[in-house]
């Protein structure tokens, strides 16, 4: 495998790479992560069993995505591909090494202008994304919408309550899907927002930083409400608050945020129980609970 890779390393950079030294290190569950180096560069790796969900490949789109603004940085992206002649086949995805530095506050302000300068991008007229991507192991389910409504309700709560419906951990005392779906539409019905590139899987694990500043990872891009990168960076924490007030500098935050946050949030609750069970299933009856006394 490593030397599959390395050549085509080699190919992409123009500069002869042989993997001396692979490290492993802790990645995500969806895949395995090392640092590979030779005697002058050293390149981060992730690497799985090759499927057809090829979800390295929708990464490296993301990321590129999120590059060619130019408003945020992201690793770059050297190569990503499927091996050949093995048993298993791996697909694997080749990203610049970034050194990481502990952040200080003023990081994070920076963190949150350019995340805002990110949404601010002006290149999208409708909601969604060309084809299906991944958030974490699962499936994101995109398309294009012109309904900001339409597409967050169905595409994102919708499509998740299904899915969970369809494993056994959504039943109808949980709550009728079709009405929950009816319900999102319209409280989110007079809301159209700029269509934004969304980083998607916004957390604090898949933020970093280096000297230059911060530096943005995993992704789970598509075009929608920049607010839903904003709800999921306050649902699991991570943030400091100087995060939003960088954000607020360069865009304001509206006030009507605040009630559609839960909508937004539920989405990423949706998908921890489809990954992790009980708990958050609890969780998103209560936020559709709460939801529905709106």
């Amino acid at each position: 495998m490593w030397h599959f890779i390395s050549e085509h390393i080699s190919d992409e950079t123009q500069q002869f790479f042989s993997c001396q030294k692979a490290d492993r290190v802790s990645g995500g569950d969806t895949h395995d992560s090392y640092i590979i180096k030779d005697s002058t560069h050293r390149y981060f790796v992730k690497t799985r069993k090759y499927d057809d969900t090829q979800q390295l490949s929708h990464e490296a789109e993301g990321i590129n995505a999120i590059a060619n603004t130019q408003t945020i940085s992201t690793p770059r992206v050297i190569c990503h591909g499927i091996t050949v002649n093995e048993t298993p086949n791996m697909e694997y995805l080749v990203l610049s090494h970034v050194r990481f530095v502990e952040p200080t506050v003023p990081d994070y302000f920076t963190l949150g202008q350019q995340l805002a300068a990110l949404h601010a991008v002006n290149a999208y007229t409708s909601y969604g994304w060309p084809h299906d991507n991944y958030i974490g192991a699962s499936v994101q389910t995109n398309g294009r919408m012109a309904s900001w409504a339409d597409f967050f309700a169905e595409k994102r709560i919708g499509s998740m309550l299904e899915r969970l419906a369809s494993n056994g951990l959504w039943s109808k005392e949980s709550g009728d899907i079709d009405g929950i779906v009816t319900k999102v539409k319209h409280l989110l019905s007079l809301h159209q927002p700029h269509p934004s590139l969304l980083h998607g899987d916004l957390w604090a694990g898949n933020v970093g930083f280096n000297k230059k500043g911060p530096v943005l990872f995993d992704p789970a891009v598509y075009v929608g409400d920049a607010e839903t990168d904003l709800a999921m960076a306050e649902l699991f924490g991570g943030f400091p608050q100087t995060f939003f007030e960088g954000y607020n500098q360069h865009t304001p935050i509206e006030k009507n945020y605040q009630l559609r946050k839960p909508i937004y949030q539920l989405y990423h609750i949706l998908n921890h129980g489809l990954l992790f069970g009980a708990h958050y299933i609890a969780q998103a009856r209560q936020v559709v609970d709460d939801i529905y006394s709106h």
